[in-house]
């Protein structure tokens, strides 16, 4: 009798329940053995929507994404409706160079951000792309989940813990909650088993844990769509 094929030699969109899915698409090493091991591809996605849905904004979540945004910053990263003006000298001691940075302020409406994110997707010469927003509508996530898988940029939408009730298209969904030394990660969706504890994962202090002096905030853009053909274009 022949040996039963498994799920991943007959297409690669398939895996066991019991098993992490091999990724259909390009990762990025999250510098994180334990959270590495924990994803499907073993690193963040690239070309997809990743949700990281917060208990509250500033918890770590920028240092949780940093080694990857450090490799991705070969390319311009861009920072679109952050909560905070970015600050320079905070960027650097991550090892973000904030050359590469692109901040792109919060217009109030969300129709800009999603326009800007999704010029920002299709161009291809961003290296990372992180979105803040509220609220998001069903339709619109899928927009952004199409966009993104044009080009292979490292994409992550920030959104409120109460966001993880809704459904997306995002095939990585992680709720992220403040612990002692670091932060607690919920796999609320991924291409693989359930996984019902958290996981703690230790973060490095930042600049500001450390005391450091955060007076040099990034020089401010143009709101979305007057900065987004200057991006684009060159």
């Amino acid at each position: 009798m022949p040996p039963t094929a498994t799920p991943e030699s007959l297409h690669p969109s398939l895996w066991l329940a019991s098993q992490l899915a091999h990724s259909a698409t390009r990762c990025v090493d999250t510098g994180y053995a334990a959270l590495s091991a924990q994803l499907p591809g073993g690193g963040w996605p690239l070309g997809t929507l990743t949700e990281l849905m917060l208990q509250q904004q500033g918890i770590g979540e920028i240092r949780l994404l940093r080694p990857a945004l450090v490799a991705a910053s070969k390319r311009p990263v861009v920072l679109l409706a952050p909560p905070q003006i970015p600050q320079g000298l905070a960027l650097a001691a991550l090892g973000l160079p904030p050359s590469q940075m692109v901040w792109i302020r919060n217009t109030g409406k969300s129709g800009d951000a999603l326009w800007a994110a999704e010029q920002v997707l299709r161009s291809g010469c961003c290296g990372a792309l992180l979105l803040w927003q509220q609220q998001m509508r069903s339709e619109n996530l899928r927009r952004l989940h199409l966009a993104a898988q044009s080009g292979d940029t490292l994409f992550c939408l920030m959104r409120p813990l109460a966001a993880a009730q809704d459904a997306s298209p995002a095939p990585l969904r992680l709720a992220l909650r403040p612990a002692p030394g670091g932060i607690h990660i919920e796999f609320v969706k991924r291409r693989g088993p359930q996984r019902d504890a958290p996981l703690f994962l230790p973060l490095p202090p930042s600049l500001l844990q450390r005391h450091a002096s955060l007076d040099r905030p990034l020089p401010a853009t143009a709101p979305a769509r007057s900065i987004l053909p200057q991006l684009v274009g060159g």
